[in-house]
């Protein structure tokens, strides 16, 4: 879904499950898929607010942001990385993404919360956050009073990102439990760790939020396995852009190609869905462009799911097999007086 023409909607809409029984408990819920302004965190968030606002239009109650929208995904940096060192270039590339990602708490943090209060939303928002030094992969949750609930931290960044992102710790893995239903994220590759997945089911998830970066055929088969798996409706929200929407070269270049991408080359497609517990696609993928995807979550079926298979309840043999989480914060150093 390519971008309107300028004085119209910021992005088109599809709804999908328009018949769904409204008569149960029923959420609107909306999946954004949109690029970052890259190194712009002001413009960033400008333009959150006209997706956030054109979503409260169709009517949505929750609205789900890709990975690290705020801050943005490095697409094609290298940050000056090999073995043994480090570029002066790549050095500069952090400081200036580092100054584009957020304090929690923070200015950013006080007008995203603010926004979910003005267009009465549930907002899920992908993050880079920023502690002192470190940066972290985060997702950030609002509650539609405008009120900031809290955080989840990225367990293990992927491959590369590990140079640049730090690795969150049990204490961030929240699950909110709103007049909504049970919300809660987990970011890209951790779907893939089964022990983080069965923690989020132990704590009642009913709408799994699951910003990413990924654009595979694999990264569908893994939502809709998480949707049957989990007996909940998963929304999964990833960017689409293009060179374009980086800074031109020299000032940003895509390593690992043979040459410099042309502006209007896709760096990321998207894909952005939701599946329900049954796996039944209900919105998506899209991998046409700039879109949000909006459906009907009738609630009623997570228990009808349920009835046939609950991973943690009647399925489990918790004689057999157990897990332990670790849910205490883990710092580096500690104070004693």
């Amino acid at each position: 879904m390519a971008l309107a023409p300028s004085g119209g909607p910021v992005v088109a809409e599809v709804e999908m499950n328009a018949g769904a029984d409204l008569g149960a408990t029923t959420v609107r819920a909306t999946v954004v898929q949109a690029s970052t302004v890259f190194y712009d965190t002001p413009a960033t968030l400008d333009k959150a607010e006209k997706l956030i606002a054109e979503a409260a239009g169709y009517g949505s109650q929750l609205v789900l942001f890709p990975e690290v929208f705020v801050g943005g995904y490095p697409h094609g940096s290298t940050f000056g990385l090999t073995i043994g060192s480090r570029s002066a270039k790549g050095k500069e590339d952090f400081r200036k993404y580092h100054a584009a990602a957020i304090d929690v708490p923070g200015p950013e943090v006080s007008r995203l919360a603010a926004l979910a209060g003005k267009y009465k939303v549930f907002l899920v928002m992908g993050v880079v956050e920023r502690a002192g030094y470190t940066l972290y992969n985060t997702v950030l949750s609002f509650d539609s009073l405008g009120k900031y609930l809290g955080k989840h931290r990225k367990l293990m960044p992927t491959a590369l990102e590990r140079v640049f992102w730090g690795f969150g710790d049990g204490s961030t893995i929240p699950v909110y439990d709103t007049p909504l239903g049970k919300i809660g994220s987990v970011i890209c590759w951790e779907n893939r760790m089964p022990l983080l997945r069965t923690a989020m089911y132990a704590k009642g998830v009913e709408i799994y939020c699951a910003p990413t970066a990924d654009v595979l055929p694999s990264w569908q088969a893994s939502m809709t396995h998480i949707a049957l798996e989990g007996g909940c409706f998963v929304l999964t929200a990833n960017q689409f852009c293009r060179r374009k929407d980086y800074p031109p070269p020299p000032e940003y270049t895509f390593g690992g190609l043979d040459e410099e991408p042309s502006p209007d080359t896709a760096v990321c497609v998207g894909g952005s869905s939701i599946i329900s517990p049954s796996g039944t696609v209900l919105a998506g993928p899209n991998y046409e462009g700039e879109a949000l995807l909006t459906a009907d979550l009738d609630l009623g079926e997570i228990v009808r799911a349920k009835f046939d298979f609950d991973v943690v309840g009647h399925y489990a043999r918790p004689e057999v097999l157990s897990l332990n989480v670790k849910t205490e914060p883990r710092h580096a150093v500690s104070f004693t007086g």
